[in-house]
């Protein structure tokens, strides 16, 4: 079993498994070694023995131990990463520069280059904090950006490999065939969320780990709100409050409202 230095606590992970809390979504991922697949600790899927899982601080150390992402449960989609808050600042620094893709100017060497230490300490620092190296954390950062693309856009799958960083959409077709068994079109099928939108509107569905009070957030910035720019609202039934913010006729809307689900869904 996994536990690393990142203080993963098999029993307290156990638990939260069995019980599929919300409240440890995000906080680690469960690989399971007969299927070789991780997910997230609220996956509706049947739960197995734990004899037949191990547990990582984060996706890309699951990823790295060559366990692919659960595609009902679908851990690119868990709330932050709190394994990487907390870390060292030499970490959150690079965390924060492979995001601007760093790691495609001149590698790790370039990389630890530019925090002032060598590549071997650089890679040190990654595995004792995040359970990966630089460039898996950077390729499961891809790779999972690229598949929310994939399941709640309509964008063409060129663009998605373009915005993702993956260069080309040859090496999109590979990751995704190496990590899923399937191409992003048949990814695409299986698609509980994508629909189509209109034209140059886009919906992302950001998603959190409860308990998270959006009626106090909505009644705080409903007093802050500025007139003519921002607004906050509530359909007749109550049901749907939602954020506007329109920074000037011409640049367009920002929209912001909340659907909590009770279960995750699978397909």
């Amino acid at each position: 079993m996994y536990l690393g230095s990142m203080g993963l606590d098999s029993r307290i992970c156990s638990q939260a498994r069995l019980s599929r809390d919300a409240r440890f979504d995000g906080r680690f991922f469960i690989g399971v070694l007969s299927t070789r697949i991780y997910c997230r600790p609220i996956c509706p899927v049947r739960t197995v023995k734990e004899t037949n899982v191990r547990y990582f601080p984060t996706a890309a150390a699951a990823a790295q131990a060559g366990f692919r992402p659960c595609l009902h449960c679908r851990p690119e989609s868990s709330p932050g990463t709190p394994a990487w808050l907390g870390t060292s600042t030499t970490v959150s620094r690079a965390l924060r520069l492979i995001s601007e893709s760093a790691l495609e100017d001149g590698g790790v060497d370039a990389l630890a280059a530019r925090l002032g230490i060598g590549s071997r300490q650089l890679r040190r620092l990654f595995l004792r904090h995040l359970g990966a190296s630089p460039i898996a954390v950077a390729k499961t950062r891809r790779l999972h950006f690229a598949k929310k693309l994939i399941d709640e856009t309509s964008l063409p799958m060129g663009e998605i490999a373009l915005a993702a960083g993956f260069g080309s959409v040859r090496r999109f077709n590979a990751a995704f065939r190496k990590t899923y068994k399937m191409t992003p079109s048949q990814i695409r099928r299986l698609a509980y969320f994508a629909s189509p939108q209109p034209e140059h509107e886009y919906l992302f569905r950001l998603h959190f780990r409860p308990p998270f009070h959006w009626d106090a957030l909505l009644a705080f910035l409903a007093h802050r709100a500025i007139p003519g720019v921002e607004v906050v609202e509530q359909d007749h039934c109550g049901a749907c409050r939602r954020v506007s913010v329109a920074p000037s006729r011409t640049s367009g809307r920002r929209e912001l409202d909340c659907a909590i689900r009770r279960h995750a869904r699978a397909r």
